[in-house]
């Protein structure tokens, strides 16, 4: 890879970067929110690196040819290999790598739930709006019963089961889609939905376990279900924000 690649190299990283955490929503696949300063701030860097390698350059060409030292070629190198470098760069402008879906939930477990002390009294809304999490820790953990016979309802996309059913899933980052945890609510009563639907589902606790135990299955008899956008905060496992 001679000096002039490794200068676009760096340019085109730059814009990509910037382009992602600027102008698009596209970056949350990959990492947090608040990670999206930090996204500029390193695109910005590159650009300008790269820009000021490209003058330093022909700064140093024109040097060269006005004393009589140029030497016609240049003597940088690097492997082959480092051409590869250029298919991330051109994807952050031009083709995104989908976000993490129903096939990586498939072959990972649900996150287990940390113990609660206690609980807040419940709204009277119904269905009530619930994270995955938080009907997994009431369902196992309560010991008032208070989402005994509660109508809920709670958004995710469809993760076929081997072997048959569905699972409701979110999955979360801690930082990106490196530390990306899974946490499933199994579905019983509709058909499993096309992998990676995006879904609003209201139900009831599925009676399996005992209520307020770890015996309990997460899980949910669905009463409806329906189709929805994927949400911006698509990678938490928060009640879900509109795309804008």
């Amino acid at each position: 890879m001679k000096r002039t690649a490794q200068v676009t190299l760096l340019i085109l990283t730059g814009l990509g970067l910037l382009h992602t955490a600027l102008f698009t929503d596209l970056y949350l696949r990959y990492v947090k929110e608040g990670l999206r300063p930090l996204l500029i701030i390193s695109g910005a860097l590159l650009l300008v690196l790269g820009v000021a390698h490209a003058a330093f350059d022909r700064t140093r060409s024109t040097a060269e040819e006005d004393h009589g030292h140029d030497h016609g070629h240049d003597h940088s190198s690097a492997p082959r290999i480092a051409w590869l470098l250029f298919l991330p760069a051109l994807s952050l402008l031009f083709y995104a790598p989908p976000a993490l879906g129903a096939y990586t939930a498939s072959h990972a477990g649900s996150e287990a739930v940390k113990k609660q002390k206690g609980f807040a009294a419940l709204p009277a809304t119904s269905p009530l709006p619930m994270t995955l999490t938080d009907f997994t820790t009431r369902v196992q953990q309560d010991k008032e019963l208070a989402i005994k016979g509660r109508s809920v309802e709670m958004t995710g996309f469809a993760t076929p089961v081997r072997g048959g059913g569905w699972d409701l899933t979110r999955i979360i980052f801690t930082c990106c889609a490196a530390d990306a945890q899974t946490v499933k609510v199994h579905m019983y009563g509709t058909p499993a939905p096309p992998a990676n639907t995006w879904l609003a589902v209201t139900g009831t606790w599925h009676t399996q376990g005992a209520l307020g135990t770890r015996t309990a299955a997460a899980a949910l008899d669905v009463h409806a279900t329906r189709d929805i956008a994927q949400p911006v905060n698509a990678f938490t496992d928060d009640l879900p924000l509109t795309p804008s």
